[in-house]
């Protein structure tokens, strides 16, 4: 799909002349020229369809929280911090639908100077989805402390330390999920699948490759991957030893049962990982280490939930 349009572009075409004018529209831009020219209609109206798909999903997420939103402020069912939150929640949802068409057209433009194939930008590709991250926290978080009642806990010294922790583990894997678009972006699961080495070096020659040094860490695919790796087996050594500091407090049996699925969770997730770099990306897994990353933060702030502060 190569424009964009709010309600226009919710009816597929259904001709074969609409079709037709579709995929000729389509023709005119570098990712067919360059990257799927031999690419048949019937190709071309599954990979439209895939577009569709999740541009539909965005507008029924987007009706999903602002339709109960509106119906619950009306009814004065919403405290005043309450709507406070609300607003937020759904100028995000709007805000991350235009990031959404934002990263797309980076993908359609002409770069005449660049030898690369066809792609969106990965700075896009990463601002999109971390703005999916912090809705999805913001929502997430906003639920928990709604539905689950609140532990009152001994403010004590070490239970201080563990909520840091947790919230410090918590922004390290959030930081590792971000890492992933820029992964994906450039394709950097591609370029040393092997582990725990980059092929037969623990730090690869081409490191350092691009100039000035700091372009390395956003846009050579081999610092990209290895800062990945990094900040992944950071997180899990972070997350081990969180647990092992919380079986120290007396904490509630729902509090040990977040801090025993967070570890399950982060493991699950490494073993994913190094399969998708081993198996050189398949699809399937590789989504499946994206959707393992949501789980692991909804794991992470969860916990959090757990240990927050009881307000006086």
């Amino acid at each position: 799909m190569v424009d964009w349009h709010l309600i226009k572009e919710m009816k597929p075409p259904t001709s074969q002349e609409e079709w037709e004018a579709e995929f000729q529209k389509y023709q005119q831009f570098p990712e067919f020229k360059i990257l799927n020219h031999d690419m048949t209609l019937a190709e071309f109206k599954f990979i439209w369809y895939m577009e569709y798909s999740h541009r539909m999903w965005g507008r029924a997420v987007g009706l999903a929280y602002i339709l109960p939103a509106a119906y619950f402020w009306r009814k004065g069912w919403l405290s005043r911090g309450m709507k406070g939150r609300v607003l937020a929640l759904c100028g995000l949802v709007c805000f991350q639908g235009l990031l959404g068409w934002y990263m797309v057209k980076s993908g359609l433009e002409e770069k005449p100077e660049s030898y690369d194939i066809p792609r969106v930008s990965q700075y896009r590709l990463a601002a999109h989805l971390g703005s999916a991250l912090v809705l999805y926290c913001a929502s997430l978080w906003t639920s928990l402390s709604l539905l689950l009642p609140q532990h009152k806990l001994p403010e004590t010294q070490q239970l201080l330390w563990l909520r840091r922790f947790a919230g410090g583990t918590a922004g390290l894997v959030f930081l590792t999920a971000l890492s992933g678009a820029f992964v994906a972006g450039l394709d950097a699961g591609l370029v040393y699948n092997s582990f725990p080495k980059m092929g037969d070096s623990w730090i690869p020659e081409d490191l350092l490759t691009f100039s000035p040094i700091l372009k390395n860490v956003f846009e050579n695919p081999t610092m990209v991957q290895f800062d990945h790796r990094l900040l992944g087996i950071t997180s899990v050594t972070a997350i081990t030893a969180l647990y092992f500091l919380s079986r120290r407090v007396p904490l509630p049996r729902r509090t040990k049962m977040a801090a025993v699925t967070l570890l399950a969770l982060a493991y699950t997730q490494v073993a994913l990982g190094i399969s998708t770099l081993l198996m050189y990306v398949p699809t399937p897994l590789a989504a499946t280490h994206q959707s393992g990353s949501l789980a692991l933060l909804s794991g992470a702030l969860w916990l959090m939930n757990e240990l927050r502060r009881v307000p006086k």
